[in-house]
């Protein structure tokens, strides 16, 4: 089970040039999607715990989305 909504990264898909996105590549978007974010958020994670915080901060995710 997802907890991406499919309609919301169909949305996004088609508000980045997409005309018209298949259910079976929805459903690619939305696990590559999930995928994503959990690394981010795992990434980012251990740079906030390592800046000595349990909270992650807008910069610990940047710094995690330019480690990428």
């Amino acid at each position: 089970m997802t907890d991406l909504p499919i309609a919301a990264v169909v949305r996004i898909a088609k508000s980045n040039g997409a005309e018209r996105v298949g259910s079976d590549a929805a459903a690619v978007l939305v696990e590559k999607a999930e995928n994503y974010i959990g690394y981010l958020a795992k990434e980012a994670n251990k740079l906030a715990m390592h800046a000595g915080r349990k909270t992650i901060k807008e910069e610990d995710v940047e710094m995690a989305a330019n480690k990428a």
